[in-house]
């Protein structure tokens, strides 16, 4: 199978931003007397769209504060966060000048909203590397649904069957698999029964790219 173009989840896999999204829920929700921890996060929210997460709290609380304005205030902190303090995930911009080499069109398809798209790019100078940036915001149903793929899929005028993604979720290895695209996982715990349908599980970006170095 010939890998044509990739396409990229972004938290997790572009930019170490998992634990300011934690620690913004945690710190939010204090504000509303409300105690979570970093499991809670990594068990409940992961991989979901912002609004959705939002609504999980919201509900699961009964919280006296509509999900919308929980939303913004999670947002707004994960912004401040990212910019202030947000890291590459190791091994990123080897990978994305190689895939430039090579010319292997790529783009972004996060669950995060445009917002928190700009603050990464700002902070990490990605504008370059992703001319076509999809989000789960946009779409009537976000992961695992596969909208936001297909509509990468679409975006960059590729065919399924030359794709690849590159995850580290579980909800977004099921949207990327649901979409029927070749699908890496990249995290530490790549091992983790859950990553099974994955068709590769590997524990950094510079893995991927000594992959991809025997195929294009």
């Amino acid at each position: 199978m010939t890998i044509k173009y990739v396409i990229f989840d972004m938290d997790g896999v572009l930019v170490d931003s998992e634990p300011f999204w934690a620690e913004s829920q945690i710190e939010t929700l204090a504000q509303y007397g409300v105690h979570i921890t970093e499991p809670d996060c990594e068990k409940y929210t992961r991989g979901v769209r912002v609004d959705e997460l939002a609504t999980i709290w919201c509900e699961m609380f009964n919280l006296a504060i509509q999900s919308t304005a929980l939303r913004n205030q999670i947002v707004d902190t994960v912004c401040q966060k990212i910019s202030a303090n947000a890291q590459p995930m190791d091994g990123v911009y080897e990978l994305l000048d190689f895939l430039k080499e090579k010319h292997i069109p790529v783009a972004l398809a996060t669950s995060s909203d445009r917002q928190v798209i700009k603050a990464v790019f700002d902070k990490l100078n990605f504008w370059d590397y992703f001319p076509i940036q999809c989000t789960a915001a946009d779409e009537e149903l976000a992961k695992p649904h596969p909208a936001v793929y297909l509509t990468a899929v679409k975006a960059l005028n590729a065919k399924v069957k030359d794709c690849m993604i590159i995850e580290d979720s579980v909800t977004g290895l099921i949207a990327a698999k649901a979409a029927n695209v070749r699908t890496f996982i990249v995290n530490e715990k790549f091992n983790d029964e859950r990553f099974a349908i994955a068709d590769e599980r590997m524990a950094s970006l510079k893995d991927v790219l000594v992959k991809l170095k025997t195929e294009l």
